[in-house]
């Protein structure tokens, strides 16, 4: 595996695609479905099976709910994605997604002890998938959503939420917005600058922008500029809207500036780029930011700007979607341990409000080792279910 990139330079091996090959082609699957108990005699089988089950159908058939307590619906999650958005690889389809959902699959369980399956579509239509999973959702406590376009999924995601009575959630959008909030809490405290009043500019207005700008109005923040490849984002502006951007307009923008990223970023006091789009940011654009700049250039695999590059252009906290650099902000260390708290507590929906309480709950974990290489727990880090389960647990509404 690879070792730790410099922040000042490049990678230092190149091996990893080899190895991920060699690793999955030796493993044939990253997960499997085991049972949790052994039939020993004809005994165990009429009570697993018939005709003891009938009992425990008809019990389940009387109350749906009695389906927690006998079957594993409780751990249940499923993991729903059409393959449209796969990491930063396009629409590369459901068969592709695989992997990549197995790989979450695994997370959710070692980090999370839940069971989770990867439902990889061949549909690619809205109604469609919502359909499939309305019809699916018997057998789950929990739909995790993930990797399909934008907006599609933010669509699919609210009509979903409103129609099942088990959580939907969406980890570009609520994942990403929890650890953006943890970390910036941080580097806004290295660098002596409060959220209300810190000039913010997002550069992305898919489902991860969505979900930064939802959250970030929501705990104080006012001074948000978001930007798209048509430019900054206001309530007048006509050209490549959706009821999404819309709703980002009502949330940012507060003098209504016309103009492009470079236009937005003067003066910035943190960038946060979520564009899926790699180089856009360039060093002379860090340097027309205010002083000790906070840059979460954080497009997979290739960011908005390298470390290096942002550091030597004068930001004082960079952070990356990437392990082999510092500071990655990453989901893993939301959706394990929030997903694991949602079942045992059986949330069913989600609320940008307790959210930001695992936010602040997350950023709290690094206390005094906080450090402009370290404004955030990875997660390794023993402490998150713990922390996330007590945010939401004395959060008001629970």
């Amino acid at each position: 595996m690879s070792g730790k990139a410099d922040d000042d330079g490049k990678d230092n091996n190149n091996n990893d695609d080899d190895d991920a090959l060699a690793l999955h082609k030796r493993l044939r699957g990253k997960i499997e479905v085991r049972s949790r108990l052994i039939i020993r005699s004809m005994r165990d089988l009429s009570l697993v099976y018939t005709p003891g089950v009938a009992s425990v159908a008809m019990d389940i058939a009387r109350d749906k709910k009695n389906a927690y307590t006998y079957t594993s619906k409780w751990n249940n999650v499923a993991i729903v994605t059409d393959g449209s958005r796969v990491l930063g690889l396009g629409n590369i389809g459901a068969e592709a997604a695989l992997p990549v959902m197995e790989g979450k699959a695994v997370i959710f369980r070692q980090f999370g002890g839940i069971s989770a399956f990867p439902i990889c579509l061949s549909a690619q239509d809205k109604d469609e998938i919502i359909s499939i999973v309305k019809g699916i959702s018997p057998s789950f406590a929990a739909i995790s959503i993930e990797d399909i376009e934008s907006p599609k999924c933010l669509a699919i995601v609210d009509e979903l939420q409103s129609g099942l009575d088990i959580p939907v959630f969406h980890d570009d959008q609520h994942g990403t917005a929890v650890a953006v909030l943890a970390a910036l809490l941080n580097a806004l405290r290295l660098a002596g600058k409060r959220l209300g009043d810190a000039k913010i500019v997002v550069a992305g207005a898919g489902a991860a922008g969505y979900g930064i700008v939802s959250i970030l109005h929501k705990a104080s923040a006012r001074n948000i500029l978001v930007v798209d490849s048509t430019g900054i984002i206001s309530r007048d502006r006509k050209e490549n809207m959706n009821p999404y951007k819309l709703r980002i307009a009502e949330l940012s923008n507060p003098e209504q500036v016309r103009g492009s990223l470079q236009d937005a970023i003067k003066g910035a006091d943190v960038l946060i780029g979520v564009s899926g789009r790699a180089g856009i940011v360039s060093k002379a654009m860090v340097r027309s930011m205010s002083k000790d700049a906070i840059v979460f250039a954080l497009t997979n695999p290739v960011p908005e700007i390298l470390p290096y590059m942002a550091k030597n252009a004068g930001a004082r906290i960079v952070a990356t979607g990437r392990s082999d650099y510092h500071n990655q902000i990453n989901n893993a260390v939301v959706f394990p341990s929030l997903m694991r708290t949602m079942l045992d507590l059986t949330i069913k929906r989600i609320e940008w409000d307790m959210l930001i309480h695992v936010a602040f709950a997350i950023a709290d974990l690094v206390g005094n080792n906080i450090s402009e290489r370290y404004i955030i727990p990875n997660m390794m880090d023993h402490r998150l279910l713990e922390a996330v389960r007590d945010a939401v647990k004395y959060y008001p509404t629970q």
